[in-house]
């Protein structure tokens, strides 16, 4: 087990609940999609390219629906997920929804995808205080 992943451990356990559930669900999808680069090229190639432009640049967040989620990461990926926390399909994808336009934004605070562009962990305790 790498340094990240017990960090990452010693955080969910501290978050516990939602919270916990949410750090779980945003390291498996940026791990399982190739990282920050990876999740935005899904959600483009998914048909949601201004939504995912909206994430990284300066100005307002465009939303997106549970279905969005659901019709991008695939539903047997969504049930796979929510499944893995105990929680509703339904449930997770509306979270990821909610929360998944703020992650992103967080982690590219230049309004761009670069070098300088923030860490996962660090987006995810900014959004936890």
């Amino acid at each position: 087990m790498g340094l990240f992943d017990s960090l990452a451990g010693a955080v969910l356990s501290k978050a516990g609940g939602d919270k916990g559930a949410m750090v779980q669900v945003a390291m498996d999808l940026f791990n399982q999609n190739g990282g920050l680069e990876g999740v935005i090229e899904k959600f483009k190639a998914g048909g949601l390219a201004e939504q995912a432009a909206s994430w990284v640049g300066k100005g307002e967040n465009l939303p997106i629906s549970a279905e969005q989620i659901s019709q991008v990461l695939g539903s047997d990926a969504v049930a796979g997920i929510a499944a893995k926390l105990g929680m509703d399909t339904n449930d997770i994808s509306n979270k990821i929804a909610e929360y998944l336009p703020q992650v992103i934004d967080k982690m590219t605070p230049d309004g761009e995808v670069n070098a300088n562009s923030g860490s996962l962990m660090s987006a995810i305790l900014g959004m936890m205080k």
